[in-house]
């Protein structure tokens, strides 16, 4: 579920002010206070990023959305096959670890979904993904932003998996088994 914050194209800018602690001067291009603003932001850098790099793309009608929901991803891009359109629904509180000049990585990172999206009905982070890495100067997966609350942790090879939520295998660690080596796990808290 998003806080139904939502934008459909890079509109106006100057909702994005905010006072410059270093000098008292306004920046209105960098750092968004509110998530509309953030939604106003990501698509004006991702039309940016798109009229260099993916001109076919039609970027005005990517359809911006915040959460504040969001734990194991900053970003996500969604397609509807049946209406073609694609959302990018980005994550507040990774906005808020990150601050803009990192989290604009994640905006770059979601672009390329939404023009694999575009060109060939589907996303991933296989080879067309990662021929954009390097131009795009993002990353091919994000760094975690928030604390997990649990551990799955192997007793055999000492794996860890991080989980948000108390899941079936938080509950009931004993019906379940490594899916590296098949050893036992136990649960650690956060």
């Amino acid at each position: 579920m998003t806080d139904d914050v939502r934008t459909t194209a890079a509109a106006d800018e100057s909702a994005t002010a905010v006072s410059d602690e270093t000098n008292g001067q306004s920046d209105d291009h960098e750092y968004p206070q509110t998530k509309q603003a953030l939604c106003e932001r990501a698509g004006a850098h991702a039309a940016d990023v798109a009229a260099e790099h993916f001109p076919e793309l039609p970027v005005e009608s990517i359809r911006w959305e915040t959460s504040t929901r969001m734990q194991r991803s900053a970003g996500v891009a969604i397609y509807d096959r049946q209406s073609e359109v694609i959302t990018i629904r980005l994550s507040w509180d990774a906005y808020e670890a990150y601050g803009w000049e990192q989290f604009a990585r994640i905006v770059r990172h979601e672009l390329i979904h939404a023009w694999q999206y575009h060109e060939h009905g589907e996303a991933d982070h296989g080879s067309t993904f990662r021929r954009w890495v390097e131009p795009l100067e993002t990353d091919r997966h994000c760094e975690r932003y928030a604390e997990p609350k649990y551990w799955v942790v192997c007793e055999e090879c000492e794996s860890r998996a991080p989980r948000y939520q108390r899941s079936n295998v938080v509950k009931q660690p004993e019906r379940y088994s490594c899916g590296r080596c098949n050893g036992d796990i136990s649960i650690e808290t956060s």
